[in-house]
């Protein structure tokens, strides 16, 4: 049985998961500002967020999990994060049950994460995030898929993510769209992650 690794407060996590038998998670437009809606309810309570992708059958985020308010131990603390994610993931799953009529688990498994633990990772993973539609042939161009965070961090526009920290690793907004226009080489994520991110 594998071990899932704790969400500890201060960490920094790369979480993803897809659909069970790499089934759709999102059908129509309006699933994804809505998965938006619940990750911001449940999420952003708990967690920085730096960067997202929502594609059809699969998602990739990155976080910070924030420090506790209260004093609480570790443990507990995790406990409490992995429960957020799992209360979103399942309101989610039982909106998307309802409106389609369907039965059953949607998302594959128990949410993955990887925790990140160097600046290079973090750019690294990032620029893999945001290029991800091209890597699975929806776009050519990463910039005209419209459901990843890479336009709000660009952009002055509001947002909830933690964008100043975000352009802070980059060196600064013109660096990061600069980092973004080189094609994804094998010393990023995918190298180290594996097929289970596909």
């Amino acid at each position: 049985m594998q071990t899932v690794l704790p969400l500890k407060p201060g960490g920094y996590f790369h979480i993803y998961d897809r659909g069970v038998n790499r089934e759709n998670i999102f059908l129509e437009e309006r699933n994804y500002p809505h998965f938006l809606s619940l990750y911001a309810t449940h999420i952003i309570p708990i967690a920085e967020t730096y960067a997202y992708c929502l594609l059809r059958n699969h998602f990739h985020i990155l976080v910070r999990i924030r420090e506790p308010q209260s004093k609480v131990g570790v443990k507990k603390a995790s406990f409490h994060v992995s429960k957020a994610f799992n209360n979103f993931l399942t309101a989610y799953a039982k909106g998307f049950n309802k409106t389609y009529g369907r039965t059953g688990a949607l998302f594959q498994h128990h949410f993955c994460r990887i925790p990140i633990l160097t600046d290079r990772y973090f750019t690294a993973l990032v620029r893999y995030i945001h290029h991800n539609p091209c890597k699975h042939g929806f776009v050519s161009d990463f910039q005209d898929w419209p459901f990843s965070s890479y336009h709000e961090l660009a952009s002055r526009a509001y947002t909830q993510l933690a964008r100043p920290k975000v352009l802070e690793w980059f060196e600064g907004v013109n660096e990061f769209r600069k980092s973004h226009t080189h094609p994804i080489q094998e010393t990023d994520p995918q190298a180290i992650f594996g097929n289970d991110m596909d």
